[in-house]
């Protein structure tokens, strides 16, 4: 016994490919599909920026809370922008409580608030 196939099946299979093939380069081009690791790199950056965000605050309050933080205040608005995060790192003011090293990126976020404080 042969077996036909009907006419129809080898348009609608390519038909069917072809759709395949466009929704799957319109998904990631247009409409916000990533990969795994993609989403992955993404939400690392998003809790990490979160993270600075929480701590960033915490830095400028110690700043604030040593002796003679006017002073070092003055001191650090002579330092250039770029130079801020490691004049904060050096102070130990972007060394959270519980840690033994500072965070850079605290640092930096710091270094900017503290450029805009005024004591």
């Amino acid at each position: 016994m042969k077996m036909t196939i009907p006419a129809w099946v080898k348009p609608g299979f390519w038909g069917a490919f072809w759709g395949a093939v466009a929704f799957t380069i319109l998904g990631f081009w247009q409409l916000g599909w990533v990969t795994g690791g993609t989403a992955t790199d993404m939400a690392k950056k998003s809790s990490e920026s979160a993270v600075v965000a929480a701590l960033a605050p915490i830095c400028v309050d110690t700043f604030q809370k040593q002796p003679g933080a006017p002073e070092k205040l003055a001191e650090l608005k002579k330092v250039s922008s770029w130079q801020r995060s490691d004049f904060v790192e050096k102070g130990g003011w972007a060394t959270m409580p519980g840690t033994k090293a500072p965070s850079s990126g605290v640092a930096a976020a710091c270094g900017v608030m503290l450029d805009k404080l005024e004591l």
